[in-house]
């Protein structure tokens, strides 16, 4: 059991950097269809691994104007005005957004704008176990459809 939640702690933390685009997801239903650990731990396991590679992105987006300008950098200095305009927009609310597909880039403009980081940490912890847990019901459920 241990290698199957350090497997799913790697894969949700990698998940939720820019740094490593893969998807947690397809390892926590497995794990969970294979009745590997109790849901609780695995939506446990799963939530802090992501929430913590979130902060990868908070720390890239804090040192993201030492970089600007650079020939590899991957952002203009129009559209980086651009997000850090729509994020000041909707505020540090934006970041119960972070478990969607693009919330990768809303928790590096978080950093950007230097949020405060107990901001971060309990906005970005809400949305990825509110996400786990609502992945976790929704493959229960369809678990107790196939077996039904």
């Amino acid at each position: 059991m241990f290698s199957s939640l350090a497997a799913l702690f790697l894969s949700a933390f990698f998940a939720a950097t820019l740094v490593v685009p893969i998807q947690s997801e397809i390892v926590f239903v497995a794990l969970q269809a294979a009745g590997t650990a109790p849901l609780w731990l695995l939506v446990t396991v799963a939530s802090v691994a992501n929430t913590l590679g979130s902060f990868v992105n908070y720390v890239i987006g804090r040192q993201a104007h030492r970089l600007e300008g650079r020939s590899w950098y991957p952002a203009s200095s129009t559209a980086m005005a651009r997000a850090e305009m729509w994020f000041r927009r909707w505020g540090v609310w934006a970041l119960l957004l972070s478990w969607a597909p693009f919330g990768d880039i809303i928790t590096v403009l978080a950093g950007v704008l230097r949020t405060p980081l107990w901001q971060f940490t309990l906005l970005v912890a809400m949305a990825k176990t509110g996400r786990f847990i609502v992945l976790g019901w929704i493959t229960a459920e369809a678990l107790t459809q196939i077996a039904g």
